[in-house]
């Protein structure tokens, strides 16, 4: 199974968007059309890239918009780049989402006593190649970091891309203690402190902050998989989401290939990106 993307209006402003395609070149939607499974025996998933590492751009699927392109968020009416909080540069993995998946706001989860964020499950891949905005990967996955974000369940799974040289090395959370040493405890000083810039308050974590096992992430996972099944049937009150797709025949929101060429269409067509901010690339310290 294999994925393209296709580019409208200029990188780096509010009209820039990534939109998905199929192998046949039919637009899907990366939230709702490309499978959660690559490999459901082996438990090996798909993953959208929203950010590429070491970039600040703060991409993601819009998950309001038909198709659900990649677009740039928005932080007071201006686009968003994460700050550089010394020593890191953007984000430290490649960071993503895996398809077919809703953090489901009106649930609120066992262990961590919050509901949903009302997205897709967040990824951290931790293999080595830098991956591309709209890349499709993937992924093993290794575990799993409760982050409470502004009263919210936001899970961050880790994962390894499968394609990943050093990925047949990687089953667990311990094989990443053991071979990146100190990469766990960076990633949850990333997520404590990446919104401290902005004037807000340090991030928290369910199990203080602890790393959850391979066992109990693929298990989120595939719990965030049947919410997202109760969504793209109707069984759930989708609120502002845009359930629009192609290929979930069952689905009430299912669309013809037609009305989703006409949503591609009234995108602004591709040009020169605009300048990145040089304001990006200012670094923050702060004691740990």
């Amino acid at each position: 199974m294999s994925f393209a993307i296709e580019e409208r209006g200029k990188p780096n402003t509010q009209e820039y968007r990534v939109f998905f395609k199929n192998s046949e070149g039919k637009y899907i939607s990366p939230f709702h059309d490309i499978p959660i499974y690559a490999n459901e025996a082996e438990n090996i998933f798909h993953a959208v890239v929203e950010v590429p590492r070491w970039t600040n751009a703060k991409m993601e699927i819009a998950t309001k918009d038909p198709l659900n392109p990649l677009k740039q968020d928005l932080k007071k009416g201006n686009l968003r780049y994460v700050a550089n909080v010394f020593p890191h540069k953007g984000y430290i993995w490649n960071y993503g989402a895996i398809p077919q998946t809703w953090e489901d706001p009106n649930h609120k989860d066992s262990d961590t006593g919050c509901c949903g964020d009302n997205d897709p499950i967040d990824i951290c891949d931790i293999g080595n190649k830098v991956c591309s905005r709209g890349e499709i990967i993937k992924v093993k996955v290794l575990g799993t970091l409760a982050l409470i974000d502004e009263g919210e369940t936001d899970w961050k799974v880790i994962v390894i891309n499968t394609e990943d040289p050093e990925a047949g090395d990687f089953n667990n959370i311990d094989d990443v203690r053991r071979l990146k040493p100190g990469y766990l405890g960076e990633t949850v000083d990333w997520f404590k402190r990446y919104k401290v810039p902005d004037g807000k308050p340090e991030n928290q974590f369910a199990f203080n902050g602890e790393f959850k096992d391979s066992d109990f992430a693929i298990q989120t996972v595939k719990s965030t998989h049947e919410f997202w099944k109760a969504l793209i049937s109707q069984k759930t009150n989708a609120g502002e989401l845009n359930c629009m797709n192609t290929s979930v025949s069952d689905s009430p929101f299912c669309c013809s290939d037609g009305d989703a060429q006409a949503v591609v269409n009234s995108a602004s067509a591709f040009g020169a990106e605009d300048p990145i901010p040089s304001s990006v690339d200012k670094w923050f310290y702060y004691e740990k």
